[in-house]
């Protein structure tokens, strides 16, 4: 099962499911997600944790 992933988005002012997530390493070794708004279809991203990213398939 995939898990789902919300992200706040800013333009539709409030929060949404991230729709296409990717895994991204960020410069300094945080792990985020990163994907498009489904309402508004902006770039949304949200930081997760070390125990999420091993989750994340």
């Amino acid at each position: 099962m995939e898990e789902e992933w919300m992200a706040y988005d800013v333009k539709a002012r409030k929060k949404v499911k991230i729709e296409d997530p990717k895994l991204v390493t960020l410069k300094n070794g945080r792990k985020a997600i990163k994907g498009t708004s489904p309402e508004t279809g902006i770039a949304l991203f949200r930081i997760i944790s070390p125990e999420q990213a091993k989750k994340f398939k």
